[in-house]
């Protein structure tokens, strides 16, 4: 059976590409400390289409993700949840670039978090 192109992809493929790309030989010079961050997550471009994805890194200004298929660099919406909670943030994303695997990394610099409706 085929696998969906679309598809989110999961922890083990997560796992599977970081590991096959091993730790870079030079240092960046990054202002805003990364956390490593695995949790599913959706991208919502503003044609509306919806992208599930999985976080690989947050920090105080951004985002990284993994995800099948290319993403046009802009304005999305990303979706996350938790156990408890859902969080909605307005992300310009910056980059995207294919890995392993037929999927893609990208990230980009948070706008803003969306007001939630009641």
């Amino acid at each position: 059976m085929s696998r969906d192109p679309w598809s989110r992809p999961s922890l083990d493929d997560l796992k599977r590409i970081l590991e096959g790309i091993g730790q870079p030989d030079e240092t960046h010079d990054r202002t805003a400390e990364r956390l490593e961050l695995s949790v599913p997550a959706e991208i919502v471009t503003s044609r509306g289409n919806v992208v599930p994805a999985m976080t690989r890194e947050i920090s105080r200004v951004g985002i990284g993700l993994v995800h099948r298929g290319s993403v046009s660099p802009g304005d999305v919406t990303i979706k996350m949840a938790s156990d408890t909670r859902e969080f909605e943030y307005r992300v310009k994303l910056e980059w995207c670039t294919p890995c392993d695997g037929g999927m893609f990394f990208s990230g980009g610099r948070f706008l803003g978090k969306v007001a939630q409706t009641a």
